[in-house]
């Protein structure tokens, strides 16, 4: 899980064998806090992320004490109820751009053939201070739509030159990301597919009128045409 909660200069991964359930945010019913993920860590495949970074070049702290902040045990709810499925996390580094990101996720690719997917969890678009908490349902600001058409339009085209320079091609994409740690776990997802991964986005839900999350899934393209054959390679 690379989450957009995890923020480190350089990158961290845990190497928890039980990650505790991190309840990272405030103002919310009491029946949120008492959630609870308990999968199990998955410290060897931590050194491993770290052992596949090192070989490109960064530099890659262990930390045995980071647990799940919500944007990771939240949507691994969905994915895996049980919680039966090893996880670790991997932390972004924010005063980065989505270029190192990428390259991340490039280095990461060989876990896509060893059994591992690769999860980004953050959010298409990101600009709270235009939330509207009242907003009804299905409704959403233009500029959303906008970024969220540009953004499917570009990855269908797999440019990926034209994403990570996103802030100056994509429509209002300074008001859709003031700051884009939101966004930057889409670039791991995305190099860790490669370029020419089959992407398909599976959900579009706008919430509160400007946080769009937008799901996209990168599959290998297969040597067969059945679709059956397609195994997933990294979700964002």
């Amino acid at each position: 899980m690379v989450s957009a909660h995890w923020e480190t200069a350089r990158p961290a991964v845990s190497t928890s064998e039980k990650p505790k359930t991190i309840h990272d945010f405030g103002g919310f019913a009491p029946e949120l806090y008492r959630l609870q993920y308990p999968a199990p860590g998955a410290p060897a495949l931590a050194r491993r992320v770290a052992e596949l970074l090192g070989a490109s070049g960064m530099t890659t702290d262990l930390d045995p004490a980071r647990g799940l902040d919500h944007g990771a045990w939240v949507p691994l709810r969905y994915l895996f109820s049980d919680a039966e499925v090893p996880v670790t996390q991997l932390s972004i580094q924010p005063h980065l751009d989505p270029a190192h990101h990428y390259r991340v996720g490039e280095a990461l690719r060989p876990l896509t053939r060893e059994g591992v997917l690769v999860i980004g969890s953050g959010s298409l678009t990101h600009n709270l201070r235009e939330v509207r908490f009242n907003a009804p349902d299905g409704d959403s600001a233009p500029y959303v739509g906008q970024f969220q058409e540009w953004v499917e339009r570009t990855i269908g085209n797999h440019d990926v030159a034209a994403l990570l320079d996103y802030r100056k091609r994509a429509p209002s994409a300074v008001r859709a990301h003031p700051t884009d740690e939101h966004l930057l776990p889409l670039f791991v997802a995305l190099g860790a597919a490669g370029a020419k991964s089959i992407a398909k986005r599976v959900t579009d839900e706008v919430t509160y009128s400007v946080v769009a999350m937008d799901t996209y899934v990168f599959e290998d393209i297969p040597m067969s045409t059945d679709p059956s054959d397609r195994t997933p390679a990294s979700i964002h």
